[in-house]
Formats: C-alpha cells, sequence, structure tokens
C-alpha cells in the first residue's frame, strides 16, 4: 500500500507524487515493487535487503540512491514464540524522491504519521524526516519495554504461588525478545553516529540528534537492566526448582529407608526357616509390632538428623 505525503507545513495526504514528498510504502504488494523500480529506478536489490527480517541497521549508497535501514520494534501475535522482536524500516533517497518501505504494519508508523499530524507541522527536509524516525523508534523501544517489564512481574507473581512450565517458558521467550531488542538498539547506535557525518546536518537537526541520543541511550540501559533482572530471576527461580527437587528425592529416600527395614523383618519372618514361631497364634502379630517399632526407631533417627 502506497501513500504519498505532503511534508511542507503540515503533513496531508495527496494523490499522487510530488517532487519533495514523502512516499509511504506499507507491506509492498508486486505492483508497489514494480512502481517503485520502474517509476524511480530503484535498485531492485534495495527492496529485497529491507524485505529480509534479519538485515542489520546500515547504509549505503547505489547510483546516486541512498538506503538507510532502520530496525523498529514489532509484536507478533502473544502466542507467538518471541511476542516482541524487531523487524527493518527502509529509508531510501535520492534528490527529491524520499520513500519508507517497511513489509510489516507496525504500530510505530501509525503512531508516527498521527503524531506528526497533531504536532501541526511538517519537515524542514528528508535529513529531518529520518531522524524523526530513529526518534519515534527509540521511544518505541521504550514503550514495548515497560510492556515487557509488566509481563516479566506478572510472570514473577504467578511463579511466587505456583512454580509452573508456562510461567517460566513465557519468561525465557521474553528474555529472547529482550536480546533482539538491545542488539537492534545499538545497532540504530551505531547507524546513528555514521549519519552524522554523512548527512547534510544543520543545527536543528543537531539538536533533534541530541534527542534521539538520549532516548536511545535509555532504551539500551532499560534493555540491559530488564535482561539483567530476568537473567538473575531465571536463576532464582531455576535454583528453586533444583532445591524443590532435592527435598522432594531427600523425602522419597527417606520414606524408602523406613519401609526398607519394616520388609526386612517381614522377610526375616517370612522365610522357610524355624523360628521358633511357627505354632505360635501370636507369630504374625509379633512381625507386624516388630516392623512398627524398627520403624518408628528409623523415622525418630532421620528426624532426629533432619534428613526428613
Amino acid at each position: 500500500m502506497r501513500t504519498y505525503w505532503n511534508i511542507e507545513k503540515k503533513l496531508g495526504v495527496i494523490k499522487e507524487w510530488q517532487p519533495n514528498c514523502w512516499i509511504q510504502v506499507t507491506c509492498p504488494t508486486d505492483e508497489d515493487k514494480d512502481f517503485l523500480e520502474k517509476e524511480f529506478q530503484i535498485p531492485d536489490y534495495f527492496l529485497s535487503d529491507i524485505s529480509d527480517t534479519d538485515e542489520r541497521a546500515r547504509y549505503e549508497y547505489d547510483d546516486g540512491w541512498m538506503l538507510i535501514i532502520l530496525r523498529i520494534p514489532y509484536v507478533k501475535e502473544i502466542r507467538s514464540r518471541t511476542p516482541y522482536t524487531t523487524v527493518p524500516l527502509g529509508i531510501i533517497h535520492k534528490r527529491d524522491v524520499t520513500i519508507t518501505v517497511c513489509y510489516y504494519e507496525t504500530n510505530m508508523m501509525i503512531d508516527f504519521v498521527s503524531f506528526q499530524q497533531k504536532r501541526g507541522e511538517g519537515f524542514t527536509d528528508y535529513v529531518d524526516l529520518i531522524f524523526r524516525l530513529f526518534l519515534s523508534s527509540a521511544v518505541w523501544y521504550l514503550k514495548r519495554l515497560k510492556q515487557i517489564n509488566m509481563l516479566i512481574e506478572k510472570a514473577k507473581h504467578n511463579l511466587d504461588h505456583n512454580v509452573n512450565n508456562e510461567s517460566l517458558i513465557g519468561l525465557s521467550r521474553l528474555q529472547d525478545s529482550l536480546t533482539y531488542f538491545i542488539t537492534s538498539i545499538r545497532g540504530n547506535e551505531t547507524l546513528l553516529q555514521k549519519l552524522k557525518f554523512k548527512l547534510q546536518v544543520d543545527e536543528l537537526d543537531a539538536d533533534l540528534i541530541e534527542d534521539v541520543n538520549i532516548e536511545m541511550t535509555q532504551a539500551r540501559e532499560t534493555t540491559n537492566i530488564y535482561s539483567d533482572i530476568l537473567e538473575s530471576t531465571m536463576d532464582t527461580y531455576s535454583s528453586i526448582i533444583n532445591n524443590n527437587m532435592n527435598t522432594t528425592m531427600r523425602t522419597l529416600t527417606s520414606v524408602t529407608i523406613i519401609l526398607m527395614f519394616s520388609t526386612l523383618v517381614a522377610s526375616l519372618f517370612g522365610m522357610n526357616l524355624v523360628n521358633g514361631m511357627e505354632e505360635s497364634p501370636w507369630g504374625f502379630l509379633i512381625a507386624i509390632v516388630i516392623s512398627v517399632v524398627v520403624s518408628g526407631i528409623t523415622w525418630w533417627i532421620l528426624k532426629f538428623k533432619r534428613l526428613l
């Protein structure tokens, strides 16, 4: 889907392309790809690179075209193995043509457009647009991190009451999401530092870059904190599970020992040997009493040694 935006004064939709407008392409179809390649002569591998979900944050030039790939946060289905991940957002520019391409419909881009319209101001130039996309991505990383933190606290609350596999698996998936986040944020920071010297940055852009640096630093540090907390939490519950397993095994071993002595007594009296109680009417009762006494003594010893 293609949307043409007039970025002067106020962000607004226009019917067709005009010089210095912003072309937003979301979930591009084959028709969109053909249009971009034939109408603007964009290198075809630009679009294929953007479609690669594992493409790192970077920039490159080819035949006057500049490609910038920014990693932005994306939420999959909540039951997905990694509900929070990152996807590439491609920014393509040449002279009076500025295009953004994303193969996923993200809340970040929807909010970005909505915020700029409420702001009532357009973009001074394509450089302003690029760095505002950087700023929006950093803000949305922080929003998603707050959601991840809420899920971590919920899982910890459930585990405090009952250590179950579902909550532990949920924490493991969130750990994967944080790994994706920290890798993408670091890549975006490196890309930002390079673009400061590659793009025509004026004084207003410099102030905007400073804001982006602050937000990205906060996002990176917050991700590291949550990752450390989650790793510590996983280690703690792993120790709890091991401790519970050791306690259970110790209890079962103690019960086995108690039953072993009573079984030994029954086995001795049950052997086909002369023991003096073959004809006694009290033989069975005596064997039971001896078994109970021996088991009781064994239980007391284990309890005294704190083995039970």
